[in-house]
């Protein structure tokens, strides 16, 4: 669908339209993708992003120009969408939502317009190189009659005329709307490169004096459109890859009214919907089972195909596959709130972003363009030869330059993301190519995050059950991974006051007596002692004594020793760092094997440890998980949350382990250092070739014919480098059904 069928910016704004695209991430904050219509290089991704940010209301906008889709973040008060969407159009793009069916359309109405370019000024490239070749041959012996000379220059000159106003149309739109901006851009050195050429041939032609060149110009566009033609094809496939989340997502669902069901777009549902999932069918939004048995193929987000068991009172995450038996379900969140929604607006973000190796090359090239605008004509003013500036315009185009990074990090994302993986921000991927230091939380991080108690000591007399239920109702607002340890059936006692001290504990009144949960030392300030007991992992404390110290049992993960293993031979200095008591920690870090370790640590704690770290000029990368964790997961250089730790810590996150696994951090390594190889190996290709081809065109020993050939080289060499494999390491199986034995009861 083109942008003139779709309906007016206006319509946009109807909150029932938005609740399949907008999200709302927080109170006053509106979220949404949208697609980018004729982006073309850096410049055109640089004039949108600004002309987004100068809207009032606008509190974030990155466009990706692998994908051509924009991240905006606003606030609904100050402005709205289709002012937004006005704002790009008024510097002569379009923009509309994104929705991946109607991206599938305009990305094949795009490749195959690319391809009637091409294939026009491929034939008429054949068809003057036929007229051209009698001069070729005659080469000034006087067998070509003038008046066939003559003849043959304007049936050139006609059948190049459709391949620059036809074929090369997208490179004098995209000059001349960056001229209106006041702006250069990549297509600038292009568009005048051909249209000086093609002048000059025209001039020769009219007067019969001078040399023409249409053979070469319409070579020239052949060559330059094959090289954007193989750019558009790789682009869109690294997209493609980068959009699975959402291609995923059924378009439908059954919602369930009454004994009967009705057939509604899945964007039309609403929390407390009941919803009929079919066998073999996906989960069209986040919900709970409440009818029935099954198991579901959740690789969507976990990059594994193993059956997971759906009882009664599960969750469902939407985009998952029901295997075996129909499901009710009672909906959570839909439409653009489901867990894979909001995964895929942080993978589109990282997309967006760039690691600052990239924007300093994208600087350059923007740069590099007014270099070779200069160049060009100093080098015609010095030769008096216009095809001297040709060459240049062409030959040091920065094209390589400018799709050096792009397609590379979009394959990262995509990649990271098939492995249970969530990029939500590409400057992470340059820090985590040059780390020098992994500093691992223990809660739910190094452990499986399942706290149970495992022994009760009492002290001063109290009683275990009065003790056990005190701290069941402290912990019960807690967000602590410790806290689902005392989360009980039965009744509590009341609390007043409550209170959560971060990284120390929870406290409150409980029949008018101070009472304390949590650290040792925290606990210890009303207790007025020592505790008795002093390796437990949690104290209960009141005024003037020591209620108990509970024992917690949190196993670790299995992949836990590899893990450190593997991060020591890669010869990372692998540290722990957590807020339990050190004698605990001290423990694990043993049988771990981790040298550097500190256990007690508040928040503020593991903050300046890691900050002391960086003063040393260390490269940090911090791994947690906790609601604690998310200032330090900030600080750090590069920072992963586990996929089921809370949400504050996977929003300061660089990189969120959706499949709650430990062992996929190896993975973001070899693929984060496999990415930034790439991008190097690219810039400096890019770099070589452009320091070269520009002496070179400019004294006059590269024509313009040889000039698209090293261009187009140039572009397709970064293009093919940019699809090799980023790391060596095996893919994860995605696949629909499980070969695994089902571990459902009711599997029949």
């Amino acid at each position: 669908m083109r942008p003139e069928a779709l309906p007016p910016v206006e319509s946009y704004d109807d909150p029932l339209a938005q609740k399949e695209f907008v999200a709302a991430p927080a109170e006053g904050v509106r979220e949404a993708t949208l697609i980018l219509d004729r982006i073309r290089c850096a410049a055109c991704l640089w004039l949108n992003e600004q002309s987004l940010r100068r809207v009032p209301g606008v509190l974030r906008a990155d466009v990706n120009f692998t994908t051509q889709r924009a991240q905006v973040t606003w606030d609904p008060a100050v402005t709205r969408l289709s002012k937004i969407l006005e704002a790009i159009r008024a510097v002569g793009y379009d923009a509309y939502p994104f929705d991946p069916r109607r991206g599938d359309a305009l990305a094949r109405g795009e490749r195959r317009r690319a391809l009637w370019r091409l294939f026009v000024a491929g034939f008429g490239a054949m068809q003057v190189m036929m007229y051209a070749w009698p001069a070729y041959v005659d080469a000034g012996a006087g067998t070509l009659s003038a008046d066939a000379e003559a003849l043959m220059r304007w049936a050139s000159l006609a059948l190049t005329t459709p391949v620059l106003a036809f074929s090369c149309g997208p490179f004098f739109r995209g000059a001349w709307q960056d001229a209106r901006q006041r702006r250069i851009s990549l297509d600038t050195p292009i568009a005048l490169g051909l249209a000086a050429g093609f002048a000059a041939s025209v001039w020769a032609t009219v007067t019969g004096r001078g040399e023409v060149y249409f053979d070469s110009i319409a070579m020239l566009a052949f060559l330059l459109l094959g090289a954007r033609t193989a750019e558009l094809f790789a682009r869109q496939k690294a997209g493609r890859d980068l959009d699975r989340l959402a291609r995923w997502m059924p378009s439908f669902a059954l919602r369930i009214s009454g004994a009967a069901t009705e057939r509604v777009p899945a964007h039309m549902l609403a929390a407390g919907d009941r919803v009929l999932v079919g066998a073999g069918e996906r989960v069209p939004a986040d919900g709970v089972v409440e009818e029935g048995a099954s198991c579901a193929d959740e690789s969507l987000l976990t990059g594994e195909s193993r059956a997971v068991l759906k009882p009664v009172g599960a969750p469902l995450v939407g985009g998952s596959v029901n295997l075996e038996q129909p499901l009710a379900m009672r909906v959570t969140r839909a439409g653009a709130d489901t867990q894979a929604a909001a995964i895929g607006r942080l993978v589109e973000r990282a997309a967006a972003t760039k690691p600052a190796l990239v924007e300093r090359a994208d600087w350059l090239a923007q740069r590099l363009t007014v270099v070779v605008i200069a160049t060009a004509a100093l080098a015609w003013g010095f030769s008096g030869n216009v095809w001297f500036a040709v060459a240049v315009l062409v030959a040091t185009c920065p094209c390589a330059l400018g799709l050096a990074s792009p397609i590379v990090l979009t394959r990262a994302g995509a990649q990271l993301l098939s492995r249970g993986a969530a990029l939500t921000r590409s400057r992470a991927l340059e820090a985590l190519d040059c780390a020098s230091d992994v500093v691992l939380d223990k809660t739910g991080t190094l452990t499986l995050g399942k706290p149970a108690i495992a022994r009760v000591v009492t002290l001063s007399g109290a009683d275990e059950r009065h003790c056990r239920a005190l701290a069941a109702a402290l912990e019960c607002a807690s967000t602590h991974p410790l806290a689902r340890a005392f989360r009980v059936a039965g009744t509590t006692p009341a609390v007043r006051e409550l209170r959560n001290a971060a990284g120390q504990g929870v406290e409150g009144r409980v029949d008018g007596r101070f009472v304390r949960i949590g650290a040792r030392r925290f606990c210890a300030q009303i207790a007025g002692a020592d505790a008795p007991t002093a390796d437990a992992h949690v104290y209960l404390a009141e005024e003037g004594r020591w209620l108990a110290a509970f024992f917690i049992e949190d196993a670790l993960r299995p992949e836990a020793e590899g893990l450190v293993q593997a991060l020591t031979a890669r010869g990372l200095r692998v540290h722990l760092l957590s807020g339990d008591e050190p004698a605990l920690v001290e423990r694990i870090a043993r049988q771990l094997g981790i040298a550097r370790w500190t256990g007690g640590a508040t928040p503020q704690d593991k903050f300046d440890y890691v900050a002391r770290l960086q003063a040393e000029d260390r490269v940090v990368a911090m791994v947690g998980d906790g609601l604690n964790d998310a200032p330090v997961l900030a600080r750090a250089d590069a920072s992963v949350a586990m996929g089921a730790g809370a949400d504050a810590a996977q929003l300061q996150a660089d990189v969120v382990l959706t499949a709650d696994r430990l062992g996929a951090l190896g993975e973001v390594l070899d693929v984060a250092r496999g990415a930034m190889r790439l991008v190097r190996q690219n810039l400096g290709w890019a770099l070589a070739y452009n320091s070269l081809a520009l002496p070179a065109a400019a004294l006059g020993f590269i024509g313009p014919w040889e000039a698209a050939i090293g261009m187009s080289a140039s572009s397709f060499i970064v293009v093919l480098n940019a699809l090799r494999p980023l790391s060596r390491a095996g893919t994860w199986k995605q696949a629909s059904t499980s070969s695994f034995p089902s571990p459902s009861p009711s599997y029949s």
